[in-house]
């Protein structure tokens, strides 16, 4: 494996933080070119947990548009890779810390 940063950082959304407490899932945006065995292996190694599951899927870029006073700008949201991990029972991450 090279040293290539295969989780570029967690997903914060309210769908993440109800499938983080209901089912001990979580997600992470990954490297395009990770798969699941790199994947699954990077969450253990940095957050010292089981992984039971690694469920990947990549979304789209979508198109997007503003108004300015020059006009209407479009542009693109970039491509990514996302990554769902499920860790075993009784286990959990703590992205947040003692805030």
């Amino acid at each position: 494996m090279s040293n290539k940063i295969i989780l570029v950082k967690p997903l914060i959304t309210e769908k993440a933080d109800t499938l983080a407490e209901s089912k001990s899932q979580y997600t992470f945006v990954v490297d395009k070119g990770a798969n699941k065995i790199e994947i699954r292996k990077a969450v253990e190694q940095l957050y010292t947990v089981n992984v039971e599951g690694v469920n990947t899927m990549i979304i789209a870029g979508k198109r997007k548009s503003r108004n300015t006073k020059r006009g209407v700008l479009h542009g693109r949201k970039a491509t990514y890779k996302k990554a769902i991990v499920t860790l075993a029972a009784g286990e959990s991450i703590d992205f947040f810390g003692d805030i």
